[in-house]
């Protein structure tokens, strides 16, 4: 502070520079409640802006991660369906084959007991040539589904494999040393 100039006029202005041209000015008197509201209403607007900038890089995300996994999620669904639909082929057919064994339960009670086995035997024939036949759609449609399950697992086999032999390591030296200095 300079002897020359009397302190209450120090206290009124202040040194302003514009853009090189240096004068003086009368201080400006600010409200500090307004400045205060001021303050607190940028850094409002600012954290709200943050908050969605933040939630929809996070919904972007999901939405990457969704579609990434959606053929996934559709095959072993499939699966699911198919395997669904097995169960309850093997449930009907468990009902159809009691059925026909109440029936001739019935038709056995029915009919006086009778010294040939011939009917016995061949009604026992073709009741384990449908079992016979039963097992033998259960273990076609278990193969499909162990075909479907062995294609997902080859082909994410191939894509791990395929990560594998992208890593710059198997270019050539000069590549890898470029790839290197990048990062």
């Amino acid at each position: 502070m300079d002897s020359a100039t009397p302190a209450w006029e120090d206290e009124d202005w202040e040194l302003y520079n514009d853009d090189g041209f240096v004068y003086k000015r009368k201080k400006r008197r600010l409200d500090p409640a307004a400045v205060a509201a001021r303050l607190q209403s940028a850094t409002d607007v600012d954290s709200q802006a943050e908050e969605k900038r933040r939630r929809e890089g996070k919904r972007n995300i999901l939405l990457k991660i969704q579609a990434k996994y959606r053929g996934e999620i559709d095959q072993w669904e499939s699966l699911s369906s198919t395997l669904c639909a097995m169960e309850e082929k093997a449930r009907l057919f468990q009902q159809q084959r009691e059925r026909e064994q109440e029936l001739e339960q019935t038709a056995l009670l029915a009919s006086p007991p009778s010294p040939a086995t011939e009917p016995v035997s061949a009604s026992l024939a073709d009741e384990l040539l449908l079992q016979v036949e039963a097992q033998e759609a259960i273990i076609d449609d278990v193969s499909n589904l162990c075909d479907v399950a062995e294609v997902i697992c080859n082909k994410k086999e191939e894509q791990f494999k395929q990560l594998l032999f992208d890593l710059p390591i198997w270019a050539s030296p000069h590549e890898l040393i470029a790839s290197l200095c990048e990062d």
